[in-house]
């Protein structure tokens, strides 16, 4: 089990409890290890952060980014995240919504393909 910032508990039930459609979406599509029979967790606290979907069987962390993420601000405090979680042996994905929405078979198959290499 990864370390976790404690006080972020309440903020991940409360994330669960509001997803956006895009994470409603992709959830419908990795819940009940539909993915090689690998469970994978939402909004779950790692470090400092709470990460939309984390299956620790590949050290796989999946990120769906709104809007807010492509800004500069946004794009920097993604890398420094990104950056943390690597040095914990995790590999991010990131899909923005659109993507999530409207592609959903291609995510879904990127993260099989992931997964396949990892866990084969």
């Amino acid at each position: 089990m990864k370390s976790y910032n404690k006080n972020l508990k309440q903020a991940s039930r409360d994330l669960r409890n509001n997803m956006t459609d895009a994470e409603k979406l992709l959830w419908s599509r990795l819940r009940n290890k539909q993915i090689q029979g690998l469970q994978f967790y939402r909004q779950k606290p790692i470090l400092n952060y709470i990460v939309d979907f984390y299956c620790p069987a590949v050290n796989l962390v999946i990120e769906c980014d709104g809007s807010q993420h492509y800004t500069d601000e946004g794009l920097e405090a993604d890398r420094v995240r990104d950056e943390a979680l690597g040095e914990l042996g995790l590999t991010v994905l990131r899909f923005d919504n659109g993507q999530v929405l409207d592609e959903i078979d291609g995510v879904v198959e990127a993260i099989y393909h992931f997964c396949l290499k990892e866990y084969p």
